[in-house]
C-alpha cells in the first residue's frame, strides 16, 4: 500500500489535471474544503460525483467502558462525519 498523497502533492497533481499553475490549483482545493466543510457543519451533506457523500451523523447518548478501568461511562451525544463512497469509485478499485 502506497503512502497518502500530502496536500502540496495533490495540489501538484491537480495542476497538471487542470493546466494550470499550482496557486489556482491549491485555490481551487482550499475553496472545495471550506464550501464542503461549512456544508457538513450545518448539517448539510455533500456529494462529490464519481467519489462519494460526506454527511453529519449525530449519535446518541450511550454507555462506554474505558479500556484502562472496565469502568461504564455515560458518553454524551454528538456528531461525527461518515462518507459514503460511490459505486463507480468502488468498481474502478476492484477492476
Amino acid at each position: 500500500m502506497s503512502k497518502p498523497l500530502t496536500k502540496t502533492q495533490l495540489v501538484a497533481a491537480l495542476s497538471d489535471e487542470m493546466g494550470s499553475d499550482k496557486k489556482t490549483a491549491g485555490e481551487a482545493l482550499d475553496a472545495i474544503t471550506s464550501v464542503i466543510t461549512k456544508e457538513v457543519a450545518n448539517g448539510g451533506a455533500v456529494t462529490l460525483p464519481g467519489v462519494g457523500k460526506i454527511y453529519c451523523r449525530e449519535r446518541p447518548e450511550r454507555m462506554v467502558r474505558n479500556p484502562a478501568t472496565g469502568e461504564q461511562i455515560k458518553k454524551d451525544a454528538d456528531k461525527v462525519v461518515k462518507m459514503t463512497i460511490a459505486k463507480a469509485l468502488k468498481d474502478s478499485v476492484n477492476g
